[in-house]
């Protein structure tokens, strides 16, 4: 877990506590075969209201774990700000994989194009952060399964 922790600490607006709430309510990441599942699980996914060829979706589900999506989207508002690496962000990378430093810049990236293209489209701003959360669960997804799995190659390696 101590791995993972570490790991999620290389986003940006995720620090040592909202880390360590994250694995706590998700256990393994690797149980979420995909991202999708995750965000679902989170409740951040669109309600449907399906018939037929009839398709209607609506606001968040709200019905998955409450306690993830509030520091999800609470994490999510640190990406309305221009992708950089400061000093503690940096101190929090500095022992992590380059691939976990590539997806975090990525995120980086991503989501505050997306959260510009959102404000431009006059988006509310709740509206937009619950979006940059839902996207951001993806990328707690990828960090968690790329360091589960260097965990488990590293204790086969060691045994």
């Amino acid at each position: 877990m101590r791995a993972v922790i570490e790991g999620l600490q290389a986003l940006r607006g995720i620090a040592q506590i909202s880390a360590v709430t994250i694995v706590a309510e998700l256990g393994e990441v690797t149980r979420f075969s995909r991202a999708r599942e995750l965000m679902g699980y989170g409740g951040i996914v669109a309600s449907e209201n399906s018939s037929g060829e009839r398709q209607r979706r609506g606001g968040i589900t709200k019905t998955g774990n409450a306690h993830l999506r509030r520091v999800v989207v609470e994490a999510a508002w640190a990406y309305r700000h221009r992708p950089a690496i400061g000093f503690t962000l940096r101190k929090r990378q500095e022992n992590l994989s380059e691939e976990v430093k590539e997806m975090a810049w990525k995120a980086q990236h991503r989501l505050h194009a997306r959260y510009g293209k959102l404000m431009a489209k006059g988006k509310n701003k709740g509206v937009v952060v619950t979006a940059i959360g839902r996207e951001l669960l993806g990328f707690i997804w990828a960090i968690g399964v790329q360091v589960e799995a260097q965990q488990k190659e590293s204790l086969r390696q060691a045994a």
